[in-house]
């Protein structure tokens, strides 16, 4: 499995952010072709104390790197990647992971 990591520091305005990711940015994502699994974390601290660095982590599962490379060039793809770039561009760090299984 592959997956697309989404991470998103603290917005200034966090209800507008809630509104706008889950009323908005997380069902478009949703309709992306070949998206097999999707989960959100809210994060809610650190282990050292406080808030920590991040707000929310959307894990966004595929069956492989090529699955994943064709679902970002859906028009689904596409527009879940311009809404997350328009509401919180400067907030996000994207990544790309495999999982590993022993």
């Amino acid at each position: 499995m592959v997956k697309l990591i989404a991470l998103y520091k603290h917005p200034e305005n966090k209800e507008a952010f809630d509104e706008h990711y889950y009323g908005t940015h997380a069902p478009i994502t949703a309709k992306i072709p070949g998206l097999q699994k999707m989960v959100v974390t809210k994060i809610v601290g650190s282990p050292m104390g406080g808030e920590g660095k991040y707000y929310l982590m959307c894990e966004m599962y595929y069956e492989s790197h090529e699955a994943l490379q064709k679902a970002m060039r859906t028009d689904e793809g596409k527009a879940s990647g311009k809404d997350a770039m328009k509401f919180a561009g400067d907030l996000l760090t994207l990544m790309i992971g495999e999982e590993v299984n022993d």
